[in-house]
């Protein structure tokens, strides 16, 4: 996320909170696709990590992709820590300084890879002049906590004294891991709930499909996804897997209900961040920080950025966010729009995908989920492994693809994007298997090798 929100519009009654994330709804003509992705900065001379200062840091990186693309600036104390394009997509920092696009809201996936294409080519030339390139993998591979560098962001403050309170691994999620992840539209609260079901169910698939990050500090760390494994103990209250997002009546009130009780990360008064992690979004609106902070009242814009501080494996603002994938290359940038877009955009799709979880449980949902990070394909639900389950979504979600019929100009539709997701189901393989192959056989156990052969 690029920047926080500023709405002084005063919440008055619990029902405005409802009636935002209802505002979200659109017409099927008006739903649209928007694609992030993040990647980890080095230095190519000794592979070491990219601070925020300094003449070749990641400040001198924003500033020459300013240069580079004619975007707004976004600031934060008078530091450049984002960019706005024109169209709606953005440029941001994670706090370890991972390069994140969150693309603009686009009508199909070939537009997608084309965004992503020209983002690549933009960055890769404002970096390579720095002497920067970028890591494709789910997490840094390298570096300890320590080692990694700290961008100057005052939310990412505010969350780095906060997240060693409530979980043992929340650093390492801020600091050290990356995510592809899409965002969806729905039409009403019944297909909200049906594709935030359906795709909650599959994340897990989702992460053994990506998994990415089987190395720690330079060595294997015994997990294909470890970027999923850290958040089994990030903040369990306000992330992670939630179940009770799978109720049968579950709507926007009862997601309204869960976040008014989460604490809260911040507000923002007159430019700066006040730090509110000792109160809940309930005690706010009960005056807890009427004597505390300027304009102590709640107002939307706090409630928004409240909202994106949350961090369920699928999250619900004014769309659908899909979160359980790990970071990657160019291919599968492309590769998870299609796969969510194939099932959630399509209605025979989405019909055929609610029955091939309808007898998922909470608790089995639970369970996979807790054994994908090591067991990745090979983890099993309902009696078949995620390798059988992944064959029966592709092809859902391949069909859901042909019917959009959203051609390029060679006449192929967006089915294309699936293949390397294919490759892998037909493998067996996820994508962190492969980097232990090499890392065992090829690289004869030099990390280093990664920076040169994992790369964008």
């Amino acid at each position: 996320m690029a920047r926080d929100t500023v709405d002084e519009q005063p919440i008055e009654k619990l029902d405005q909170l409802q009636d935002w994330f209802e505002q979200g709804c659109k017409p099927k003509s008006d739903w649209r696709i928007g694609t992030e992705h993040e990647k980890i900065p080095f230095y190519t001379e000794d592979n070491s990590p990219v601070p925020y200062e300094g003449p070749r840091g990641i400040e001198a990186l924003l500033k020459g992709m300013q240069q580079e693309l004619g975007w707004e600036a976004i600031t934060d104390n008078g530091r450049i820590i984002g960019l706005a394009g024109p169209e709606g997509g953005a440029i941001s920092i994670e706090p370890g300084g991972q390069f994140e696009l969150s693309g603009a809201p686009l009508e199909h996936i070939h537009q997608t890879c084309r965004e992503s294409n020209q983002h690549l080519r933009a960055v890769k030339t404002v970096a390579g002049e720095l002497g920067i390139a970028f890591l494709s993998t789910g997490s840094s591979p390298v570096w300890t906590l320590e080692e990694t560098p700290r961008m100057p962001k005052s939310r990412y403050e505010i969350m780095t004294r906060y997240m060693p309170k409530v979980g043992t691994r929340g650093l390492d999620m801020m600091y050290r891991t990356t995510t592809i992840q899409v965002n969806l539209d729905f039409d009403s609260e019944t297909d909200m709930r049906r594709k935030l079901q359906t795709s909650l169910k599959l994340q897990p698939l989702a992460s053994a499909l990506f998994a990415n990050s089987p190395f720690t500090e330079g060595v294997p760390n015994g997990e294909l996804s470890w970027r999923s494994g850290v958040w089994s103990d990030v903040d369990n209250q306000r992330g992670g897997y939630q179940p009770f997002m799978l109720s049968p009546g579950f709507g926007f009130e009862d997601y309204v209900n869960w976040a008014l009780d989460v604490p809260m990360y911040f507000v923002i008064r007159d430019g700066k961040y006040q730090d509110a992690t000792h109160v809940t979004f309930r005690q706010f609106m009960d005056g807890a920080l009427r004597h505390e902070v300027p304009q102590g009242e709640p107002t939307m814009g706090d409630w928004y950025n409240h909202v994106s501080t949350l961090f369920p494996d699928v999250r619900l603002k004014r769309f659908l966010e899909m979160r359980g994938a790990d970071g990657g290359p160019w291919r599968r940038i492309c590769a998870l729009p299609a796969l969510w877009v194939g099932l959630l955009y399509d209605e025979d799709a989405l019909g055929a995908a609610e029955e091939l979880v309808s007898g998922w449980t909470p608790e089995m949902v639970g369970q996979l989920r807790d054994d994908v990070p090591e067991k990745g394909l090979t983890a099993e639900i309902g009696g078949k492994t995620l390798r059988e389950v992944g064959r029966e979504v592709l092809k859902l979600s391949k069909g859901g693809l042909e019917r959009r019929n959203n051609l390029n100009l060679e006449g192929f539709d967006e089915r294309l994007f699936l293949v390397p997701l294919e490759e892998v189901v037909a493998a067996g393989n996820t994508p962190a298997e492969s980097l232990l192959w090499r890392y065992h056989g090829p690289w004869e156990r030099d990390i280093s090798r990664i920076f040169e052969e994992v790369i964008f």
